[in-house]
């Protein structure tokens, strides 16, 4: 692997969700700020969507890591389950002990109990759920009844969705819209900019061992970010990939060139690529026949 050759103690741009990885571009960094605060205050529902790539589980697993030692979290990361098994998920995860054919009261008496003591004992939960636009119907509305449990002071149970744009969608539906009127907290992650994804690189490489100077050129920035339109989890393939190829060549330095190799081989990074690049030789033409007008 390429890692020697550039310096580095570990490959710094793989897409396997890393805390030590986070990158605090302003987008990222406003919404770890919107759910600690959320969080703090007590909220029942809180919201947080972005496309595909955008950063949505690894911004999960550092919220959930900066919260105090006051809060017991609970993390479902595929809750595409019927309102049942959801429950017995959320069960599992607070470390309740249930009969093997225990019926729903019992199991909804069972997570209450739990959640009272738990609020007695000072404690404050936080159920994250992951990939939260496929949650079928009735599950959220499940969900949206256990936060009617409260204390004089606050909700026994706090509930974060981590979804895909389609998760809006979904709140928009009639059946559902008193769970919508509870979220009091959301944010978009959107993608990274040019320059963000300049000090994006620098500090995966900084975190991985690096200790040089500027491993990408900034034509490689430029083309990083024209194939990538600035998804992260699409920076870190291509960049990765751009390693690679500059790896194979003996190059110290990942250039335009080498990114452009990986684009090529990245079947997401051809669709942001070439629509861009059309754009691009539209406005040429444009200026070249506007040009040519002005000579006649």
């Amino acid at each position: 692997m390429y890692t020697a050759h550039f310096g580095l103690r570990e490959t710094p741009f793989g897409i396997t969700p890393d805390t030590s990885y986070f990158f605090t571009a302003p987008h990222s960094q406003e919404a770890l700020n919107t759910l600690l605060v959320a969080a703090r205050n007590g909220e029942g529902f809180i919201k947080i969507t972005g496309e595909v790539g955008t950063g949505k589980t690894l911004l999960c697993r550092k919220f959930m890591a900066m919260l105090e030692d006051h809060f017991v979290t609970a993390y479902i990361p595929n809750p595409y389950l019927e309102p049942r098994t959801l429950m017995l998920a959320l069960a599992d995860e607070l470390e309740i002990r249930l009969d093997k054919d225990v019926d729903q009261h019992q199991l909804l008496k069972s997570i209450t109990q739990r959640l009272m003591d738990l609020a007695a004992d000072g404690k404050q939960v936080v159920l994250c759920l992951d990939e939260a636009q496929a949650i079928p119907v009735e599950s959220l509305e499940a969900l949206r009844l256990l936060t009617n449990l409260e204390t004089e002071k606050r909700k026994l149970l706090q509930i974060v969705l981590f979804g895909q744009p389609e998760l809006n969608t979904n709140l928009e539906l009639n059946s559902i819209r008193q769970l919508a009127q509870r979220i009091t907290f959301s944010y978009n992650l959107g993608p990274l900019s040019r320059d963000d994804i300049e000090y994006y690189l620098a500090h995966r490489l900084r975190v991985a061992g690096f200790t040089g100077s500027r491993l990408f050129t900034r034509g490689a920035v430029t083309k990083l970010y024209a194939a990538s339109q600035g998804v992260p989890r699409l920076v870190n393939i291509l960049a990765h990939k751009s390693l690679m190829v500059a790896y194979g060549q003996g190059k110290q330095q990942v250039s335009a060139g080498h990114v452009t190799a990986a684009a090529n081989d990245t079947i997401e990074a051809k669709r942001k690529l070439w629509p861009w690049a059309a754009g691009l030789l539209s406005l040429l033409v444009a200026g070249g026949s506007i040009a040519w007008a002005l000579t006649r």
